[in-house]
């Protein structure tokens, strides 16, 4: 079972004031792939990342295709505080929320900086569900 250490959920919900915004891979219909800096990254729960996606371009037209993606976070600042390499990788399968409570729940969470470039709520919240956490080696992170 898959499930998100407490002290790497803090490391996440902290990656953007911290100078280093989680990056999501996503794949296109044909094969596609793509890498986004998503900013409002955050832990949902011990199961689940979620990111407010407001561009609505690549990676949105991605996750609506082909939902399998991955996020990887690297903070070599805090290396003493990660597995080897001082990165994560995080995959699951997305879904997309343009409304309902899991989307204000998700809208509540982000970070206020990625709020206030989105002032209208324009965006919708991307929930992923974790399958496989691991480090740069490919490791499995113990949950």
């Amino acid at each position: 079972m898959v499930k998100i250490p407490q002290t790497i959920a803090g490391l996440i919900d902290s990656a953007l004031a911290d100078g280093v915004p989680c990056l999501v891979g996503t794949v296109s219909r044909d094969g596609r792939p793509n890498i986004s800096v998503k900013g409002s990254v955050l832990v949902l729960d011990d199961k689940t990342l979620a990111y407010w996606e407001r561009a609505h371009r690549n990676a949105f037209a991605n996750v609506g295709a082909n939902p399998r993606v991955v996020v990887w976070y690297r903070n070599a600042a805090k290396a003493d505080q990660l597995p080897r390499g001082a990165t994560i990788r995080f995959h699951g399968t997305a879904t997309i929320h343009a409304s309902g409570p899991v989307r204000d729940r998700v809208w509540e969470k982000v970070v206020p900086i990625e709020q206030e470039r989105d002032p209208e709520r324009k965006g919708i919240a991307v929930v992923i569900a974790l399958d496989k956490i691991e480090d740069l080696m490919g490791a499995p992170l113990p949950g």
